[in-house]
């Protein structure tokens, strides 16, 4: 399949989890796939998994020194973008009480500041007709202890969203939120979570594919 082709792709966060599967689905539908994550030797690891030529570029999505260092890297290489998904994120599950500042800052930096200053970074490059993911979370609207700060930062991208949905409409550029419940990606599995308080109606938890 190659719907596709000649359609480029940027994934944040796409070293793993949902990123890295989404850049093995798009790169299997001819798409020239660029991820960025903050480790090298993931990112390596990835390019290995997605072939096609991927493109690997390492950095941080809440220093908007690394938004710039993309635009300009896609604008020369290839002159345009078809899809921007923003997909990197971080979680700390804590009582409010316990949460301290640095954990409050660095998740609004990288969830929120992140996802917002790379889409204005990205935009410009953005084809008519273009696509823009945004990776929210159930804990938007679900009530889970610990997720106060987690759960505000994707509440917010959500918000972003809706408003992107109007502003980019007269260019013909769609915004889609991904709001993904409990998973097997490694962000998940990290916690400790009890799998049995991680499955889903259906009794299993969701995969990546």
């Amino acid at each position: 399949m190659n719907v596709l082709r000649d359609k480029t792709a940027l994934i944040t966060g796409g070293a793993s989890g949902i990123g890295l599967a989404a850049a093995k689905l798009f790169a299997a539908n001819g798409a020239r796939v660029i991820i960025t994550a903050r480790t090298q030797s993931a990112l390596d690891a990835a390019v290995a998994e997605v072939g096609d030529g991927a493109i690997a570029i390492q950095g941080d999505v809440s220093n908007l020194a690394h938004h710039d260092q993309i635009a300009e890297d896609i604008r020369r290489r290839f002159g345009k973008l078809d899809i921007y998904f923003a997909n990197a994120g971080v979680i700390a599950i804590k009582p409010s009480s316990q949460v301290s500042v640095d954990e409050f800052d660095t998740q609004l930096a990288i969830n929120v500041r992140g996802a917002f200053f790379g889409v204005q970074k990205v935009a410009p490059l953005l084809r008519h007709g273009g696509s823009i993911i945004l990776t929210s979370s159930i804990a938007s609207n679900k009530v889970l202890e610990g997720h106060a700060v987690y759960a505000g930062s994707k509440a917010a991208i959500e918000a972003f969203a809706r408003s992107w949905a109007l502003e980019f409409s007269s260019r013909g550029i769609r915004v889609n939120v991904l709001s993904p419940g409990p998973g097997n990606t490694p962000r998940i599995l990290n916690m400790g979570i009890p799998e049995n308080q991680m499955r889903a109606c259906h009794g299993r938890i969701g995969e990546a594919i």
